[in-house]
């Protein structure tokens, strides 16, 4: 013990005589920390750390500065020995940003534990909410994995390499490479050169060629990125620093931020490059992206709507080249984190990076339906072959080819971000197995090779098979559609089913009886079994045909007029309800009834006899003073068809 106090107060006097020169540097690393040179700050920060200078600010900023620049392993490190400090009523923000890193370090159930203790602390926040949601979002990522045959770009450099369009078959991105400038500049808050564009020509197979430096009209001395052009080519929109010609702009705190400029092509150059009007020198704008007919543009910001640290917003594009007043896309999409890089496929479908949704650590790629009202559908998860424990974004499909790309800084890249090339070979969707068995109805016997052909909620046919010796059959379905299923089998009367499929991963189950519609019967039988027909119904108290009625007497007409020689004896049952008398007499009179409907119709009267039994023949327990369910009292009103003669 006294060993450990002497080593306790050498500590201790130590930190004291170091005290006034670290508080210096904290000083002015928090000051390169507010104004976003984060490379600044962590190497300030942590050489106070590592001499021992424990604390709960420091250690939030370090996290934090690791956090922002995507660099999760560190991240978690100093978030770790924050928490190690058991600092009372750390912000829930904190809980959620460790669980984001331990993700992307697999450490899944500790991640799990403080997504737990973050949506207590945090209450209405929706990551929170996602995450109670979706509990199990790693068995549908998995299920949505395995889909991709991803490769190298094979135009990445040791920089930053990021963000692609397409435009005249020519692949468009920004880059941080060297150009051979002996003194590139660099932006602090990255550490990276800044971007400027460059473009590749791509193969049929959509392989880039050797990069080049795109326009330079376009292309400044801060960065460039993200670019999206029109159908018609003539007009691009592109992310830059707050500057513009020859001007740069700060905010309050003289940050540069960034905003979204459009340029229009005139004589086979870019020029006329004006910033978008609801840009702003106090907040970011950035990552535009077009809807397939090019009316309203989306993009990320972090303007005072936001919901988040970054939201996706969106605006119209009026016919005279004006625009609407953006509008946040909603909470369906944004998040309290992070949403960014929209990309809308031909498809009508919206792709973008979040760090809110339930992914595997650091930003992952989503993809959500954008529905005729502007409402989305379900936000899925791209899987684990596009998305990794590090930062993943700026998708990019060609929708015909199923070919397209992709920015990620996962471990094995070449440089701090990586532009890597995909084929989608299976699309994503939730499915469902859609099953069931096939049976006679009348015998519950099973039917093999009976022919099950699914159709689409327009009656176009999807898939076709055949149930196996058990009788049963199965399809795979889309999760929250409607199919209709139809059963064919010779001597049996076709059958087709609505289904609607439920809206998450599982099964749907619907058997199918199928009707003989060859009915063997001999002396004795009930012809009525051989039609499903349980009970020739009257109105209460009457013995006329009702229509219903009359529609299950034209099958019975049509089978003796099939067989002349056949005679019936026709047999009408009455439940206990009601006097013994009344019954009888009830029953009687509509079993003469249906005689004379069918004697009416053309049947020689010598083939048919009749009578009431009423309650004298009950199939069940439900006699006088018992007392039954109204299905149990309608299994006595009954009608029978006896066959007295063939």
């Amino acid at each position: 013990m006294k060993n450990n106090i002497l080593l306790y107060i050498i500590i201790i006097t130590a930190f004291s005589l170091n005290v006034h020169s670290q508080k210096g540097r904290v000083a002015a690393a928090d000051k390169q920390y507010e104004r976003y040179a984060y490379i600044d700050a962590i190497k300030t920060y942590e050489k106070v750390a590592e001499k021992g200078y424990k604390s709960e600010d420091i250690f939030k900023k370090l996290g934090n500065s690791y956090y922002f620049n995507a660099e999760l392993e560190k991240a978690a490190k100093w978030y770790g020995e924050l928490f190690a400090m058991n600092v009372p009523n750390i912000d829930p923000e904190y809980y959620f940003r460790y669980a984001h890193t331990l993700r992307s370090l697999g450490e899944n159930e500790k991640a799990n534990e403080y997504l737990e203790m973050f949506n207590q602390k945090a209450g209405n926040d929706s990551r929170g909410q996602l995450f109670i949601k979706n509990v199990n979002y790693l068995d549908a990522i998995k299920a949505n994995s395995g889909r991709y045959k991803i490769e190298d770009a094979g135009i990445n450099s040791q920089y930053s390499d990021y963000g692609t369009a397409i435009y005249e078959n020519e692949l468009i991105f920004a880059s941080a490479r060297d150009t051979g400038n002996v003194e590139q500049r660099k932006h602090k808050w990255t550490n990276q050169h800044f971007t400027n564009l460059y473009s590749a020509t791509l193969s049929d197979d959509m392989t880039p060629g050797k990069p080049k430096k795109f326009d330079s009209n376009v292309n400044s001395k801060f960065n460039e990125s993200t670019p999206i052009f029109t159908k018609d080519g003539k007009t691009m929109y592109f992310t830059r620093n707050n500057y513009l010609d020859g001007k740069k702009g700060k905010d309050a705190n003289k940050v540069t931020l960034i905003k979204i400029y459009r340029a229009k092509l005139e004589n086979g150059k870019w020029g006329n490059i004006t910033e978008l009007p609801f840009n702003s020198d106090n907040y970011s704008v950035a990552h535009p992206a077009l809807t397939p007919d090019g009316s309203e543009l989306y993009f990320a910001s972090d303007m005072s709507e936001t919901i988040g640290l970054s939201d996706l917003f969106k605006v119209k594009i009026n016919s005279d080249g004006s625009y609407s007043t953006p509008v946040n896309v909603g909470k369906s999409i944004n998040t309290e984190g992070r949403e960014t890089f929209p990309f809308i496929s031909d498809e009508n479908e919206l792709y973008f990076a979040s760090n809110g949704h339930p992914g595997l650590g650091g930003l992952d790629v989503f993809v959500a339906p954008i529905n005729k009202d502007g409402s989305f559908g379900e936000v899925k998860n791209l899987g684990s072959d596009i998305n990794s424990p590090m930062d993943d974004f700026a998708y990019l499909i060609d929708t015909k080819s199923r070919r397209g790309f992709f920015t990620s800084n996962r471990d094995g890249g070449m440089g701090y971000d990586d532009i890597y090339k995909f084929l989608e070979q299976k699309k994503i969707t939730c499915q469902q197995v859609h099953y069931g068995e096939i049976t006679d109805l009348a015998t519950k016997k099973i039917l093999p090779d009976t022919k099950v052909t699914l159709f689409d909620k327009s009656f176009n046919s999807v898939s076709t098979t055949t149930s196996d010796s058990e009788g049963k059959y199965s399809f795979d379905v889309e999760c929250g559609k409607t199919y209709y299923v139809r059963a064919q089998k010779t001597d049996y009367t076709t059958k087709e089913e609505k289904v609607t499929v439920g809206t998450e991963y599982g099964k749907t189950y619907l058997p199918i009886a199928l009707e003989s519609s060859k009915c063997v019967v001999t002396i004795g039988d009930d012809l009525g079994k051989c039609f499903n027909i349980k009970m020739i119904y009257f109105d209460l108290d009457k013995s006329n045909i009702r229509q219903e009625a009359a529609l299950d007497l034209e099958k019975i007409l049509d089978v003796l007029n099939q067989n002349p020689t056949m005679r019936l004896d026709i047999r009408s049952h009455t439940d206990s309800r009601q006097t013994f008398k009344y019954n009888e007499n009830l029953s009687d009179r509509r079993a003469k009834s249906t005689i004379n409907w069918l004697v009416k119709n053309g049947i020689n009267s010598n083939r048919l006899t009749g009578k009431g039994y009423g309650e004298t023949q009950l199939v069940n327990r439900c006699a006088d003073n018992v007392d039954c369910t109204e299905e149990e009292h309608q299994m006595n009103r009954r009608s029978e068809f006896i066959i007295i003669a063939l």
